[in-house]
């Protein structure tokens, strides 16, 4: 699971989400879930941070959030 029970509540009162689901190997899946611990993060997070800079980066200028 990539987040506690507890994480998912505190998402879904701060906003309406959408579960995504992606196939990712085995092997990357690991290394991530191990170089994120290692920071003192999760996954989640992580992977939302990702996709918020990517929306940034590639949205029409008008049309960024």
């Amino acid at each position: 699971m990539l987040t506690s029970g507890k994480e998912v509540r505190d998402i879904k009162k701060a906003e309406k989400v959408k579960r995504m689901n992606l196939n990712v190997p085995l092997e990357l899946h690991n290394s991530f879930k191990s170089v994120t611990a290692a920071q003192g993060q999760n996954m989640t997070d992580v992977l939302l941070e990702f996709i918020k800079n990517y929306v940034v980066k590639h949205s029409p200028k008008g049309r960024r959030k």
